[in-house]
């Protein structure tokens, strides 16, 4: 099954070059210097495991995941939402996951609004329609899964009953179109406006945050299941000695590259990363089964949440040890800590 219809978009948009790996990158901002911010990350991946690698860069998730879906790509960073939908294709897996470069673990989805509005929260959600909105992809973990999930389905709040108009962007297109003033209010997320934040001040001090979700897990880097082992270790090796290795101009190389990408260092990671975007869709669709009244809706919904509330629980016994994220602690190759 090819997730979202994603097929056309994957076919227009599909990796055209020969490469060991092609590597997928979502594009939360159409920023001109994105690919510039990218090389020198992928040009040590190059070096350290040999192979050639090939940035896929879309601003769409759902070409994204039909690439990784039909092997396209073969390694990718993804948010947990389409994450989640490539590896329910039974075609890729989690293998690592990323981190904040402050180290707190996680990050928020928010709603923003424009810096001289006086709009609240509850203001905003009095839903008489006058007011356009800005979400985020239908895919996007922060920019429309959260405020479903936190804002709205809590408040029995249909966004296009809600609002006078409701836009889908990327977040720097919500971030530009509520500082023009175009929307009253947008999606976004913590990390996406440091990001523009560093990049452009006077576009963040234009906007400010009237909401904040709870804490959301970071973001998976996947892997094709049936890529060649030989392939995976070199990359898996990467990932994981990447700002851990070598003396401390190398390691503080690596952390301001990674900095610059939003990233702190990678930990191990496997499926299991997926399963509390997993339980917020399950909350979600929960929540509007119960609100359209329909038995055999909520009878289904609430069959799907036990599940996934009961693979949560057993999960529990099944988390990763992180690795270490000071230069004094070591590194590790396969999980086992090494001494520098």
């Amino acid at each position: 099954m090819v997730i979202g219809g994603s097929y056309a978009l994957w076919q227009q948009a599909k990796p055209t070059v020969e490469a060991d790996i092609n590597f997928s990158i979502l594009a939360t901002e159409n920023s001109q210097n994105l690919g510039a911010r990218w090389k020198p990350f992928l040009a040590d991946m190059e070096k350290h495991t040999g192979l050639k690698i090939k940035p896929y860069f879309q601003t769409g998730y759902a070409p994204l995941v039909t690439a990784m879906q039909f092997g396209q790509t073969q390694v990718g960073w993804f948010s947990n939402k389409p994450g989640w939908e490539v590896a329910s294709t039974g075609k890729a897996e989690v293998f690592l996951r990323s981190s904040d470069p402050s180290g707190v673990d996680g990050y928020n989805s928010v709603v923003i609004v424009n810096k001289n509005s006086t709009l609240t929260i509850d203001e905003l959600l009095t839903c008489d329609r006058t007011k356009d909105f800005g979400m985020g992809d239908a895919s996007s973990t922060s920019g429309t899964l959260a405020p479903m999930t936190y804002l709205f389905a809590p408040r029995n709040i249909n966004p296009s009953n809600c609002f006078k108009t409701v836009r889908s962007a990327n977040h720097e297109a919500n971030v530009q179109s509520v500082a023009a003033g175009l929307l009253d209010a947008a999606t976004n997320n913590s990390t996406s406006l440091q990001i523009l934040g560093a990049q452009d001040p006077r576009l963040i001090g234009k906007v400010k945050v009237i909401w904040t979700s709870p804490t959301l897990p970071e973001d998976p880097i996947m892997w094709r299941k049936d890529l060649d082992p030989v392939k995976k270790k070199k990359i898996k090796d990467f990932f994981l000695n990447y700002g851990r290795q070598g003396d401390k101009a190398q390691q503080d190389r690596e952390r301001a590259i990674l900095a610059s990408l939003s990233f702190g260092l990678f930990q191990p990671a496997n499926n299991d990363h997926l399963l509390p975007v997993r339980q917020m869709q399950a909350t979600e669709d929960l929540m509007q089964a119960q609100q359209s009244g329909d038995v055999g809706k909520i009878s289904k919904a609430r069959e799907a949440f036990d599940a996934i509330q009961a693979e949560a629980e057993a999960a529990k016994g099944r988390v990763l040890p992180l690795l270490p994220t000071t230069p004094t602690e070591g590194y590790a190759v396969e999980g086992k800590a090494v001494k520098k």
